[in-house]
């Protein structure tokens, strides 16, 4: 299982347990709660039925009294422990209570005289028995006219509570399993969805750093270069890079901006930027153009945005005599500073059509001339403990082999 299964295995299983963790009790209480209103709406049901049988349509005379004690008689026993008939005025006629239902009768809540206009009931515990308080508006036939009030106290037996509890815990226990289950049916369409999404997000990653790489070709043959010296300045930073512990986004930043320095020049007059003699002031004015048509370029491509920092700055000095903004220290992007280095070295020790090679420690005292000056002194300090191990790897001065070492670091700090 690579690491993308692994991480979507843990979120779905996370994900199921929690919809577990609220279902199961969320069910139980919904069964409970539903068991608890047909067993009310049972008792209401029969209580009216009863009530009507007796035919109580005015419960206001001494008639009435004996009606209504014949009425909570029948009632109590069957359905109701206690059973109490109130007049229109919420005054009591009669009351029948059971044995079970004298034991409880004065520990229930006290309430005022009935005054309701629709049933309800309230549910409570009395010494670890679950009770059921029902009140009913008895109304005429045919009428909204209350002419009574019906409230019965039922003790839900054992028997009852325990099938109402097993059929909330195997409800409870169905939605549980069935979060497992949907956890389980949903992790192969996820994973096969994610695989999906990032085949994708690497062809699309892929297709950036073949255009970031032609772009820099591209510039390359404009300047008459093969474009081995884009590939090792951008290896040369990256390495600086990681010695100062640059997370990704700035390892990305930083090698699309080496790689694409002098993406300007493709903006620079070849009567200019191929001249083989020395330009002219008014021709070194258009040459310097070439940082901010590089830097346009690159903050039109918002995967590039990143390498903005060293197409602007990496003709920028640590003492300020740099262009073209003329930036001083701490204000030259660190992007750029650590390109600063990578490039004189590379162009210092690399053999060009009008020069040949300087030796590695002519270079460096060349390098060290200019620290303070040119470089960032810190920058520097960690390019020497590393130049020995750059010179090495790049002692096979050709594009295929700078190539390679790029493309190492390309795929480490660009992946999925």
């Amino acid at each position: 299982m690579n690491q993308i299964n692994k991480q979507a295995a843990r979120r779905i299983a996370l994900v199921s347990l929690l919809l577990a963790i609220v279902s199961a009790p969320l069910a139980w209480f919904v069964s409970t709660e539903g068991a608890e209103n047909s067993v009310v709406s049972l008792a209401i049901e029969e209580s009216s039925r009863l009530l009507r049988h007796f035919n109580l349509p005015e419960l206001t005379n001494e008639s009435a009294k004996e009606t209504a004690k014949s009425a909570v008689e029948t009632l109590s026993g069957g359905l109701f422990d206690i059973a109490e008939l109130y007049n229109a005025e919420g005054v009591k006629l009669a009351e029948s209570v059971t044995d079970h239902g004298s034991a409880i009768e004065d520990k229930l809540p006290r309430h005022k005289n009935p005054h309701y206009k629709v049933p309800f009931y309230e549910s409570f515990s009395i010494q670890d028995q679950w009770v059921l308080r029902v009140f009913v508006p008895l109304k005429m036939s045919g009428s909204e006219k209350i002419i009574g009030y019906f409230e019965g106290v039922r003790l839900v037996p054992d028997w009852q509570r325990k099938e109402i509890n097993s059929s909330a815990y195997k409800i409870a226990l169905i939605a549980c399993l069935a979060s497992v289950l949907c956890g389980i049916t949903i992790y192969p369409i996820v994973v096969n969805l994610s695989l999906e999404n990032s085949r994708r997000t690497i062809d699309v990653l892929n297709s950036h750093i073949y255009m970031m790489e032609a772009l820099g070709r591209a510039t390359a043959k404009r300047d008459s270069d093969t474009g081995a010296h884009n590939y090792r300045v951008a290896w040369i930073s990256a390495r600086i890079g990681e010695q100062m512990q640059f997370n990704k986004r700035q390892m990305q930043a930083l090698i699309a901006g080496s790689l694409l320095h002098d993406v300007g020049k493709i903006g620079i007059p070849d009567a200019i930027l191929l001249k083989p003699g020395r330009l002219d002031e008014a021709e070194m004015s258009i040459m310097r153009t070439h940082v901010t048509q590089g830097e346009d370029i690159v903050k039109g491509m918002g995967w590039l945005d990143g390498a903005s920092e060293v197409v602007a700055g990496h003709h920028e000095k640590w003492n300020g005599s740099g262009y073209p903004r003329r930036l001083k220290g701490e204000a030259i992007p660190l992007s750029a500073r650590i390109f600063a280095v990578a490039d004189v070295f590379d162009a210092l020790s690399s053999k060009r059509p009008y020069k040949e090679a300087m030796p590695f420690d002519l270079v460096m005292e060349a390098l060290r001339r200019e620290t303070g000056i040119h470089f960032d002194p810190q920058i520097m300090r960690i390019f020497e403990q590393i130049a020995d191990e750059i010179r090495d790897a790049l002692q096979d001065n050709t594009e295929v082999n700078a190539r390679r070492l790029l493309e190492i670091q390309i795929r480490n700090y660009f992946k999925i």
